[in-house]
């Protein structure tokens, strides 16, 4: 097993779906991408120095670093912003994996 392996088998059942959701959506979407565990995090890696890190919490999953946008990108990726560069998705919300998309996207083209 990878790091990353335990890491979503150590979290809790019911965010387990969750976490491979969203590391199969940022592998499909980001051309070339390569996992790895950084910060104590699963990250999946844009180029050697840029990734996306993902991170789920008690109340929530968070990807980081999501830097500003467009007025386009802002209007969807905003709502769930915590702070200046991540985004939170709450537990106890259906996770809207087309955001997920549109970030991974957004950021893989942008390399």
């Amino acid at each position: 097993m990878s790091e990353i392996d335990d890491y979503i088998a150590a979290a809790p059942e019911v965010v387990r779906e969750r976490l491979v959701a969203v590391r199969e959506t940022l592998l499909r979407c980001v051309e070339g991408g390569t996992e790895a565990f950084r910060y104590g995090m699963p990250s999946v890696m844009i180029d050697a120095r840029h990734g996306l890190h993902y991170a789920t919490w008690k109340k929530h999953l968070a990807l980081y670093p999501i830097y500003r946008g467009d007025e386009a990108f802002e209007a969807v990726v905003g709502p769930f912003r915590a702070k200046t560069d991540s985004v939170h998705f709450p537990h106890a919300k259906p996770l809207p994996l087309d955001v997920i998309e549109l970030i991974a996207e957004v950021l893989n083209a942008r390399r």
